[in-house]
């Protein structure tokens, strides 16, 4: 079926006076559960195809997509695409001028040991139940005004996709995710406090099999995270002040994420998301010698790292995985970029982000899976060795500006940390910086004992809006004397 749609889409394209074209066909097949306290609240299963006709025509781009398969529509869209490209070439700034990729024919998939579509739903349920019981089994020796509601939830999807371009890339990859996670809401008449497990958003998420679900242990993490979401009520407050500051790793991808990750997408600083997602600070001038952060501070985006939310065989314009250096001992050296971005800075190849959600959407420059390389440093040695902080696990909430320069982000639990040892639990906690001074106060990373490769299925940008799946790897990160306060 591909080669009498996709081919003919090309040559349309081609004959309609494109300069360049390729083209995507899409299909996603995405299932979830979800438990709350005690019933299965839902179970969903929605299924989307495809394709997207992106072409250069007059230097500009244009693009059009349908969810008909069938030899008219492919060539009708790939004759539209064109159209818009010469509409948007009378009023663009500069023309496109597309980084070399040698056109590879390959095929990727996924590494799974288990597929989660061949798991009985059943056993699925029964281990979301469990999950959700032993949440709620914990609150039998609180006051009867407490209330403790457990929750827990799966999902996993397979996307089959084929990417061919003019230049003769014949591409088919198929990517398979999956995770979950449990999580813990406890709540008098005054307040509510929430932990989850193993990570806040929906849990944690891998491209793998079914393997990966069954080692987060969720029924194992349940009964802790419902003990803390009870323990958090009585809880005293954070404290506000500054002070050292250690983050686990879930609340350091996040840290990443925000600061780190959005900053380096190369589309944003030249202002392609001005209008939704904001910009970037770190400006073309600023590469090869702005101090980003401490010599503590080493950040990769690797889309080859197995198991990465990131992680593929070639981006959606059929450039190569990659590891690329983003910052090295505290300097930024690097950007994440697409193959119509990589020219405006000098580089002779893309890092290979280009990345589409789905077929109807346009590739543009995505995280992949951005890094903070391992340190030398244990938590517990971390934690002997300072003597006033806070510890925080978990993020609950954020907020940073569009140039991603001044943030502040919330977690759901912390801990204080006195003469070298953790105290009493501390309820909402947050903390407050500006990315290049915040970065520049961290001394200690955790080693790789440590370190975690984290799943983040909902990172938004674009419009139409796009919500990517990227990934981060992280260990706990110590910095030194942070703005601290009471997060709500």
């Amino acid at each position: 079926m591909d080669e009498l749609l996709m081919r003919p889409a090309l040559d349309a394209a081609v004959r309609a006076g494109a300069e360049y074209a390729d083209i995507r066909r899409v299909g996603r097949v995405t299932e979830s559960i979800g438990v709350r306290q005690g019933a299965v609240r839902s179970i969903s299963s929605s299924s989307e195809q495809g394709f997207g006709v992106r072409v250069l025509a007059g230097g500009a781009w244009g693009f059009a997509a349908s969810s008909r398969l069938d030899p008219d529509e492919v060539q009708r869209v790939a004759r539209q695409a064109v159209g818009i490209a010469r509409a948007s070439a009378q009023v663009m700034d500069r023309k496109v001028t597309l980084a070399p990729v040698e056109p590879v024919t390959d095929t990727y998939r996924t590494p799974v040991r288990v597929d989660p579509f061949a798991v009985k739903m059943e056993d699925k349920v029964s281990m979301l139940l469990e999950a959700d019981r032993l949440v709620s089994a914990q609150r039998k020796p609180w006051r009867v005004a407490t209330r403790l509601i457990g929750e827990a939830y799966l999902n996993w999807s397979r996307e089959n996709k084929r990417f061919l371009s003019t230049e003769g890339a014949d591409i088919q990859q198929e990517l398979v995710e999956c995770g979950g996670g449990v999580a813990a809401t406890a709540g008098t008449l005054r307040e509510i406090q929430r932990r989850s497990y193993p990570n806040a958003h929906r849990g944690h998420y891998a491209t793998a099999g079914w393997e990966f679900v069954e080692s987060l242990r969720l029924a194992d993490a349940a009964p802790r995270i419902g003990r803390e979401a009870l323990a958090l009520l009585g809880a005293r407050r954070c404290p506000s002040g500054r002070t050292a500051l250690i983050l686990d790793s879930t609340q350091m991808a996040l840290q990443i994420h925000e600061s780190c990750g959005h900053p380096i997408e190369l589309d944003r600083v030249f202002g392609s998301e001005a209008s939704f997602a904001g910009t970037s600070f770190l400006t073309p001038d600023k590469r090869g010698a702005f101090r980003y952060g401490s010599e503590a501070v080493n950040i990769t985006a690797d889309a080859t790292m197995p198991g990465g939310l990131g992680t593929f065989g070639y981006d959606d314009e059929g450039v190569p995985a990659q590891r690329t250096e983003i910052i090295r001992e505290g300097v930024f050296l690097n950007y994440l970029t697409s193959r119509d971005t990589a020219p405006l800075v000098g580089d002779e190849a893309s890092s290979g982000a280009a990345r589409a959600t789905g077929p109807d959407r346009i590739p543009i420059v995505r995280m992949t899976n951005v890094n903070l390389e391992p340190g030398d440093w244990t938590l517990d040695a971390m934690i002997r060795d300072t003597q006033d902080g806070i510890l925080m696990e978990t993020n609950l909430s954020w907020s940073i500006d569009d140039r991603r320069l001044n943030f502040q982000f919330a977690a759901e639990a912390g801990w204080e940390i006195k003469d070298g040892s953790l105290g009493a639990m501390l309820k909402n906690p947050n903390y407050t910086g500006i990315t290049p001074e915040f970065w520049g106060a961290c001394d200690a990373v955790g080693d790789k004992s440590e370190w975690r490769l984290w799943g983040t299925p909902n990172c938004g940008k674009g419009q139409p809006s796009q919500v990517a799946h990227v990934g981060h790897g992280a260990s706990p990160a110590r910095f030194r004397d942070v703005r601290v306060g009471v997060g709500r």
